[in-house]
């Protein structure tokens, strides 16, 4: 669907490098050169559009006085991942690279995504870490975002598990619907036993019930041992890929990431994800604003 008209923004439909994106600018004149926000939309990467989460884009775009770009990535099943993730990550690079064509000082750009677009923000920031021709990303802006898909009992999960819309079960379908693997994994998963021992070793020092403030682990129950599963953890090794589960990142990566704001809810079974998230960058000396909304949920 085309843009409505605004009074105070320019919306314009446009292709970066083939991403379609909708571009928000405010009509008023600026003295000087504005700040940018690039926004990717939540959906668990299969729906959601640009449309979607125009008036969110568009009251960013009329309060802070930035020039908003919504990213339309193209979305499973149509779309295998990481096709999601790339559209993201080349809809920032053309428009750091092209910023001032529309107003903006590349070096006041940030990024910013709920749930799924969330994830593709902290994938996008921890894949440019290292990008020395463009600008740096100067801040990111995490709402409820999904981080890691090895641990899905941590108490979070346990307490919000039949929340409405995001339920414990729902979340690992929708993995396994985007990636396009068979569901009847999904008892499996939610169990742990597509991890192997190795694994959970390896990432306990980041991903641990134990790292989660107290306040926030009443009623937990650690989970019952599980059996590994060879053919189960073979068919979804995407899952502990650093683009899928960005918490999985090396403290080498995590020290130049910009700085962050991380938005959680109480009523989310991926709060915990936030917190721990919010750990490893403080953990790195990345400054880190944290707003915890008690009464919201995803």
């Amino acid at each position: 669907l085309p843009a409505c008209r605004d009074s105070e923004l320019f919306i314009k439909d446009l292709h970066f490098d083939e991403v379609p994106v909708r571009i928000y600018l405010p009509r008023v004149p600026s003295a000087s050169k504005r700040r940018g926000v690039i926004f990717f939309h939540g959906g668990c990467g299969m729906f959601g559009s640009i449309r979607s989460h125009e008036r969110i884009c568009r009251y960013i775009a009329r309060t802070s006085d930035s020039v908003v770009v919504s990213v339309g990535y193209h979305l499973s099943p149509e779309h295998k991942y990481p096709a999601q993730t790339l559209d993201c990550l080349t809809a920032t690079v053309h428009f750091l690279k092209t910023a001032e064509n529309y107003g903006v000082d590349p070096d006041r750009i940030i990024v910013c995504g709920d749930s799924v677009g969330g994830t593709y923000t902290a994938s996008v920031c921890q894949e440019l870490v290292n990008r020395r021709d463009i600008p740096k990303i100067r801040a990111q802006v995490l709402i409820y975002p999904f981080l890691q898909a090895l641990n899905f009992n941590l108490p979070s999960y346990q307490k919000n598990a039949f929340t409405a819309f995001l339920s414990r079960e729902r979340t690992v379908l929708f993995i396994l619907k985007y990636l396009n693997k068979d569901c009847s994994m999904k008892g499996a998963i939610l169990a742990g036993s597509h991890v192997p021992e190795s694994i959970n070793l390896k990432y306990k020092k980041w991903i641990n019930p134990d790292l989660i403030p107290e306040i926030f682990k009443l009623g937990y129950k650690p989970p019952l041992p599980t059996s590994f599963s060879p053919q189960v953890h073979e068919a979804t090794k995407e899952l502990f890929e650093t683009r899928f589960s960005p918490l999985l990142a090396e403290d080498a990566v995590f020290c130049h990431l910009p700085d962050t704001c991380i938005i959680t809810c109480e009523h989310d079974v991926l709060r915990d994800e936030g917190f721990l998230y919010k750990k490893r960058l403080e953990d790195n000396n990345v400054k880190v604003t944290w707003h915890h909304m008690e009464e919201g949920f995803h």
